[in-house]
């Protein structure tokens, strides 16, 4: 027995429900939980009962959205229905999606897909009487100024609504039918005419070649077309036969049951039932994927550290409108020496983590405190950072920051910081791609800006990674078949009814990272999001070789950050994190805690390094290159500013004698020896400022440069020299010319100059753009359709007539209302109360009083299903119910 039999014969021969309130109302609670569960956006608020919620079913915008989320063939049999007659039985609507050749998929598939369209309310009645919702037939029907998404026109009736009877009668003679006494018999004929392929297929044997060829190029779409006022002889032949109708001056159309006929029964060129398989590209050991992706995380930390040590003492401005500008996003890019699309990655993700953001002008500075003679309780502070802290506290400038969640993630083990920042991204609606590109106002969207949220990014992101975990273990997708699969899932995307169009050649995706989407193009940026999510996820290290590594697949598991959790909160207790990062912990490498140092004043770090021995090499020395291993240089530069940071030269011995598993090497004892020597032999301090030294031969060695004309330096003394420059200019100034000056305090002691790590008040991260509401949990979901229950109890229980005061409530005088309230707690009967509660808001509610005493009545609210207590002052009357006709069940 077919598919189709079996469904017909599990079906009912009555003709259904009336309406689509009657269908919601015959559901179970199951079936009624499911429709809540696949549309939410019904939820909010509850439906007060059945027929609220049928009506907000079908309002447009709930339609549109449940529109979206059908997959290709769902959406296929929804338009194959929004041209079958109004109602369409399960056979008319099988044809018109198998044809008359018939198609086994599309006749085992369509009783779910049928189905999937009831559930979600789109369609209702009987068996013989399936009706689409009408909004969704007004979205997915042709007009007279657009085609259905299936290319089919308008139908005979619609197209010669406003047409001659004479008009109709001349086609109807030119067809070679009969003469008719009436427009609508006549109507009826070409209709039943073109609708019958063998005689469509007589009529077009006498049909000029150029005629056919015409409808040949309008039978799939669009049907529409231009003629002239003296159309040519090919197109008289089909104006004059009703195969090309008027619908406006100039314009005509091939009627629908003509363009059914040509197409064999079709609704569609192609009917999809099957989702397409995602091919494999590649496929690699299970070992090495994870290896892969293991060193992207780690590189994907290192990128996100350097990231936020370099605005570690405060980064770039805020622009007025926003965001970072072109220039900021270049230096950052050269900093993390990656393209600026890719820099504007991290920059965003690290934003979404909560890791950076804007100082807002106001921001507190952390300064480490050093235990020094000189220096008061509250440490030392100089006056260009006082001048920095009085400009940030006015208003002055706004920067992007480290915030103080950037300290607490930092200390935290590798994996873990790696769970933290992929439980920003996994849920974020910000799309780094769209950077470089133009709003709808044509204005150019910029790094941590505005307009960057889309509302399908998680969706997409999610779903590429549930396609990925559908391979076996050490697959790689091939990426155009993802795509294709992607659009087969969600081919409508919030941009009006989708058009039957011919495939465009495909030769493979080839995926680029950035570049911006016009922002009217809702498939444009779907295709894209999945690109750029199958990129991020290889740059995190979520792939390897572009297959799903383990710790990816458990991204997909355990339940991640809980609503309005911030990043922090998420990474350090989220089961999916934990899980995440245990499984990532064993592919990290062991961070080290010495380095290799060689005769040409390198240093070799053959992993990663232990954080206190990274923060200090990265004082003592210039990093030269990245990769498995990190290359340290020594320059006379790097020494001095480990010596500005206050470490002696017996430490510097010291601490690379304690982390370097080599001998240090002769030159770079020589290098700090001879850099110290020379560290602090020059003073230079505030007056403008001034030059001081012991040994006046250097003085004099300055003073007689050239190169320190500039500074308009002046002798004061023997040992002491002034100038007209700030001290900053002239300590580097002197630097330039060789020398190794320090800077001093007001009482003479030589100032440490070390960082003020710069942070922001405590920022939350930028809360995710939902695409629509949240999906409701199974206790929202039962007490949902109880309280629907229980409100169309209420609403459809009969009540006798009463007087009624403003707004419909019951009127009873306060004796009437006590004596018929105490009657029916004796009796067990309900009644019906109006009531006006304390804020003034009048309801009605149906009620079974269970006691009346102290001025207040406690009874079963059918409206609320629940027990509630009323005051009886506020009680403006009572109606008691109708009698229930024989057979009839009380509402209780």
């Amino acid at each position: 027995m077919s598919a189709e039999q079996q469904h017909r014969d599990g079906q009912a021969a009555d003709p259904g429900p009336r309406s689509l309130a009657q269908a919601l109302r015959e559901r179970d609670d199951a079936s009624l939980g499911a429709l809540l569960r696949s549309r939410p956006d019904l939820l909010h608020p509850v439906p007060t009962d059945v027929t609220q919620l049928a009506t907000r079913a079908g309002t447009r915008a709930s339609v549109l959205r449940a529109l979206e989320h059908l997959d290709r063939f769902a959406l296929q049999a929804a338009e194959a229905l929004a041209v079958a007659p109004d109602p369409a039985s399960y056979q008319e609507l099988l044809d018109l999606l198998a044809g008359d050749d018939g198609d086994e998929e599309v006749a085992g598939a369509l009783p779910a897909t049928v189905a999937l369209l009831r559930e979600r309310a789109l369609v209702w009645g009987g068996e013989d009487r399936l009706r689409l919702v009408r909004t969704a037939r007004e979205l997915l029907a042709p007009s007279a100024s657009h085609s259905s998404p299936t290319g089919l026109g308008p139908s005979v009736a619609e197209a010669t609504s406003g047409m001659s009877p004479g008009r109709i009668q001349a086609i109807l003679t030119a067809a070679g039918l009969p003469h008719t006494h009436d427009t609508v018999s006549a109507v009826a004929a070409l209709s039943g005419l073109f609708a019958d392929r063998e005689r469509v297929a007589e009529l077009l044997e006498g049909a000029p070649e150029a005629s056919r060829e015409v409808l040949t190029r309008l039978v799939w779409g669009p049907p529409y077309g231009q003629v002239t006022a003296e159309p040519a002889a090919h197109l008289r032949w089909l104006l004059d036969r009703g195969l090309l109708l008027p619908t406006t001056p100039g314009t005509v159309v091939l009627p629908r049951e003509a363009a059914l006929s040509l197409r064999g029964g079709r609704a569609h060129r192609v009917p999809e039932p099957t989702r397409p398989r995602v091919a494999v590209a590649a496929e690699r050991k299970p070992q090495v994927v994870d290896a892969a992706a293991g060193g992207q995380a780690l590189a994907a930390l290192d990128t996100v550290e350097e990231l936020l040590r370099s605005w570690d003492e405060g980064g770039p401005a805020v622009l007025r409108a926003g965001g970072l500008s072109i220039r900021d996003l270049k230096r950052t890019a050269t900093v993390l020496e990656v393209p600026e699309p890719v820099a504007a990655f991290w920059v965003e993700l690290a934003y979404a983590a909560g890791l950076i953001a804007s100082d807002g002008g106001y921001v507190e500075e952390h300064h480490d405190r050093h235990d020094r003679p000189d220096a008061d309780a509250e440490g030392y502070e100089d006056e260009e950072t006082r001048d920095a802290r009085t400009r940030r506290r006015s208003g002055e400038a706004e920067h992007y920051a480290p915030t103080p969640e950037y300290d607490a993630w930092r200390d935290l083990p590798p994996a873990e910081r790696w769970a933290w920042l992929l439980e920003a991204w996994l849920p974020g609606t910000r799309a780094p791609g769209l950077i470089g590109g133009r709003d709808g106002r044509d204005r150019t969207l910029s790094a941590l800006g505005p307009g960057l949220d889309r509302s399908p990014a998680p969706e997409v992101r999610r779903r590429v990674l549930e396609l990925m975990a559908g391979l076996e273990p050490g697959q790689a997708p091939d990426p155009a078949t993802l795509l294709e699969r992607l659009r087969w899932e969600r081919p409508l995307r919030s941009a009006g009814p989708r058009r039957e169009q011919p495939e465009p050649p495909r030769t493979g995706v080839r995926p680029a990272y950035g570049g911006g989407v016009a922002a009217n193009d809702p498939e444009a940026l779907r295709t894209k999001l999945t690109e750029w999510a199958l990129l991020e996820a290889e740059m995190l290290g979520v792939t390897g070789r572009g297959a799903l590594a383990t710790h990816g697949r458990a991204l997909l598991g355990a339940e991640g950050r809980s609503e309005g959790a911030g990043a922090g909160t998420a990474a350090a207790g989220s089961p999916r994190a934990a899980v995440v990062a245990a499984l990532l912990a064993p592919l990290l490498p062991e961070p080290l805690d010495h380095v290799l140092l060689q005769a040409d004043l390198t240093a070799v770090a053959p992993g990663p390094l232990v954080r206190p021995l990274a923060e200090a090499l990265g004082v003592l020395a210039d990093v030269e290159s990245k990769g498995g291993a990190t290359v340290y240089r020594f320059t006379p530069g790097s020494v001095r500013r480990a010596l500005d940071a206050g470490r002696s030269a017996t430490e510097l011995h010291a601490f690379l004698d304690r982390h370097s598993r080599t001998p240090v090497p002769q030159p770079l004892t020589y290098l700090i020896d001879d850099v110290a020597r020379r560290h602090g032999l020059l003073r230079v301090g505030a007056a403008s400022s001034y030059v001081r030294c012991d040994d006046e031969s250097v003085l004099d060695e300055i003073l007689a440069d050239r190169r320190a004309t500039a500074l308009r330096l002046r002798r004061l003394a023997p040992t002491v020299v002034a100038a007209q420059a700030d001290p900053r200019t002239l300590i580097e100034g002197l630097r330039a010319m060789g020398f190794a000056p320090a800077a001093e305090s007001a009482e003479g002691d030589v100032m440490i100059a070390r960082p003020h790590a710069h942070r922001t008040p405590p920022r939350t991260p930028p809360a995710p753009v939902p695409d629509g509401p949240p999906a409701p949990d199974a206790t929202l979901l039962t007490a949902a359709v109880r309280a629907v229950r229980a409100g169309d109890r209420a609403a459809t229980a009969p009540r006798k007539e009463t007087p009624q005061a403003p707004g419909g409530l019951p009127r009873t005088s306060p004796a009437d209302t006590l004596a018929t309230v105490q009657a029916a707690a004796m009796t067990g009967e309900s009644v019906w109360i109006g009531h006006v509660n304390a804020e003034g808001a009048a309801s009605q509610r149906l009620l079974a009083p269970l006691r009346v005493e102290g001025g207040y009545v406690t009874g079963y609210d059918h409206t609320a299903d629940e027990v509630r207590t009323y005051a009886l002052h506020r009680i403006t009357g009572v109606a008691e119910l109708a009698d229930e006709p024989d057979g009839a069940e009380p509402a209780r």
